[in-house]
């Protein structure tokens, strides 16, 4: 009888079950309506400006290359990026080439983009969204504070505290400079010169009779060293290395 109980009272409960409602099933909220999709998006956006921002002022800057002054090393539309690490700048050598801001009037001042295009390519550009260059220059250092500069020797070669150079980065038939000058660099100062020195307003053009204060920049305005070209691609890698011409160099 035990055994009938049991079965009675497992049939009942399963009537009961049968016969209880059922819970309609509760609606899911939309998540993927057009303000949850806004709000996604937005965030994103954000993100990659804030990344872009931070690569920028920290890692690398891009820019890009609108004169033909350092040819064949770097010609006109090339996009370089600029290594900003922390320190990189500490050790800046002859043979570098290095991006700078305008030290004293050297380019003719930029006019003011307009509208809503002007405004937002300003703005690109202070995220590191767009390549800046209009009011940065890109030259090769060939003096460091201190050094002696001089323009030239007998056989027509640049000499670096009674050194000559043999510039190898120059293209075929490239005259060191047309213009003599003989300088004393300033410490925390770099005297630069383009690779292309027939096209090129560098430090021998800016000097006057200053002996290479005036023509000189100072390290506070460098941006940082060329790292590599990264556009157009069948261009990319890095620049040849240039502190090897100064290897004889000796100290100042």
């Amino acid at each position: 009888m035990t055994d009938d109980a049991s079965r009675d009272e497992t049939d009942a409960t399963a009537r009961d079950r049968d016969t209880e409602p059922e819970t309609p099933p509760q609606p899911q909220p939309a998540r993927h309506g057009f303000w949850w999709r806004v709000r996604e998006y937005t965030m994103v956006v954000a993100i990659a400006i804030a990344l872009s921002f931070l690569v920028k002022t920290f890692l690398v800057q891009p820019f890009w290359i609108p004169s033909g002054s350092m040819e064949q090393t770097l010609i006109t539309g090339d996009r370089i990026v600029v290594n900003k690490l922390p320190g990189s700048n500490d050790d800046l050598q002859r043979g570098d080439i290095v991006v700078f801001e305008d030290p004293n009037g050297w380019l003719p001042p930029v006019p003011e983009s307009e509208g809503v295009g002007g405004a937002a390519k300003r703005a690109l550009q202070f995220v590191g969204l767009y390549p800046a260059g209009e009011q940065h220059l890109v030259k090769r250092v060939i003096g460091v504070g201190g050094d002696h500069v001089v323009c030239c020797d007998d056989r027509g070669r640049i000499t670096v505290n009674g050194a000559a150079i043999d510039e190898t980065y120059l293209s075929p038939g490239v005259q060191p400079s047309a213009v003599p000058f003989d300088v004393r660099v300033p410490d925390g100062r770099l005297w630069v010169m383009g690779d292309n020195r027939s096209n090129s307003e560098d430090s021998r053009a800016h000097d006057g009779r200053s002996g290479g204060t005036e023509g000189s920049v100072p390290t506070s305005v460098v941006t940082g060293k060329v790292w590599a070209v990264v556009w157009p691609i069948g261009r990319f890698g890095t620049p040849p290395d240039g502190r090897a011409v100064f290897s004889q160099v000796p100290s100042r």
